[in-house]
């Protein structure tokens, strides 16, 4: 039987790696604004958005996961790629 304290660990390295895996999802940006660029697509493709939510809830929904929040996070992480796209492109928000 694992401590609290074992568990908690193992949630940490989980939560480390979740951490790195957006990092690397956030840094496709620059390979996605290029490809949008010479594809001529706008930086927000609300059909692609549509098609990468679907592919969250159907793997939520095969794991039996809450799908509206799932939803919430892919909708996070859709906005933070849009938002690094337009920050590549000289159209972000940051001063």
């Amino acid at each position: 039987m694992s401590t609290i304290k074992e568990v908690r660990e193992e949630i940490e390295q989980i939560d480390s790696e979740l951490i790195k895996l957006i990092h690397k999802r956030v840094a496709m940006a620059t390979k996605v604004l290029d490809a949008k660029k010479n594809e001529g697509i706008n930086i927000n493709d609300p059909s692609q958005n549509t098609v990468v939510l679907e592919r969250a809830v159907d793997t939520a929904t095969e794991l039996n996961l809450d799908i509206s929040a799932i939803k919430e996070i892919f909708g996070i992480l859709i906005r933070m790629n849009i938002e690094r796209q337009k920050e590549l492109s000289g159209e972000g928000n940051l001063p």
